[in-house]
């Protein structure tokens, strides 16, 4: 698994060395500092861009998600990998599809890769579950998301039950080993020697954590899925970090929960020890997912 971690635009130093970008559609639109980051890291290094639809934030702000025409002319001058289609949370699960429907003949035009992000009305499991069956049942989609918001949506547990949000997405991921949806991934694990020796196999679908609910050890929560787990991204290392928080030893790694306040992406880091709670935030992800790429001598 690669981790994606989100930063503040001033601070993006901190994640130039990582090989795999969750890249958010509104800053690219909005701000042109963060723009020319990935411009010149697209177009200078071999690197994954993930670009979201920004509908967790379009969500919060009682905005509309960005149609197709405007993801692709934000997408393509990154030389985005992938695009997240657009998604509804808290709605029914076939407007999602059905805005994927439209959006796949487009995006796969114009060379960029597919990301669907299933929804459903808060309670609906089923509805839920039915949108992930067509997203892996389907040959044009390339990644499939779970998010902060869907499942716990699903659950009825997005908010007012930090405990229920916190363990959601990991029981959502055994109700879906039960349904048989992973029996792909063991496969490939058994046959990944031929395939590649082969080069014939089209391996299954990835799948992306979007965002981290109540704590970083909810990657910990997760590890059975590691392996099925392609990426996953969070702002929430470097954002607690900016605002004097470390994460801790207590069960979730955030004894107080969530840090709540929306992310400012044009603040600075401070200079006491902001960086160094950011590293060390970025540091105790990264070693679960066996990836860190920061030590104390880069603080």
């Amino acid at each position: 698994m690669n981790f994606c971690h989100i930063c503040p635009t001033p601070e993006l130093d901190l994640v130039s060395k990582y090989d795999t970008h969750l890249v958010l559609a509104h800053l690219l639109e909005e701000d042109p500092a963060y723009r020319k980051f990935y411009q010149d890291l697209g177009a200078h290094h071999d690197v994954t861009l993930i670009m979201d639809n920004s509908a967790f934030e379009m969500f919060k702000r009682g905005e509309p998600m960005y149609p197709t025409d405007k993801l692709i002319d934000l997408a393509t001058p990154i030389k985005a990998d992938y695009v997240v289609m657009s998604d509804y949370p808290g709605e029914p699960g076939s407007k999602t599809i059905k805005a994927a429907e439209k959006m796949i003949p487009e995006l796969k035009k114009n060379k960029l890769g597919t990301f669907f992000c299933p929804q459903s009305q808060t309670g609906d499991i089923e509805d839920l579950m039915a949108g992930y069956a067509w997203g892996f049942s389907h040959p044009d989609i390339d990644y499939i998301a779970v998010s902060i918001l869907n499942v716990p949506i699903a659950f009825g547990v997005e908010s007012g039950n930090k405990l229920q949000r916190f363990t959601a997405r990991w029981r959502w991921m055994q109700m879906m080993k039960d349904r048989g949806f992973f029996a792909c991934y063991a496969v490939q694990q058994e046959m990944k020697q031929h395939w590649q020796l082969s080069g014939k196999h089209v391996p299954p679908k990835k799948i992306h954590f979007l965002g981290m609910v109540d704590g970083p050890n909810e990657v910990e929560l997760v590890r059975e899925y590691h392996d099925i787990i392609t990426t996953w991204d969070s702002s929430a290392a470097i954002w607690a970090g900016m605002n004097s928080i470390k994460f801790d030893s207590s069960p979730t790694g955030l004894i107080d929960g969530k840090f709540e306040k929306e992310v400012n992406f044009n603040t600075c880091i401070d200079e006491g020890s902001g960086r160094e709670n950011a590293i060390y935030n970025m540091n105790f992800i990264d070693e679960m997912v066996g990836q860190s790429l920061w030590s104390n001598k880069n603080v």
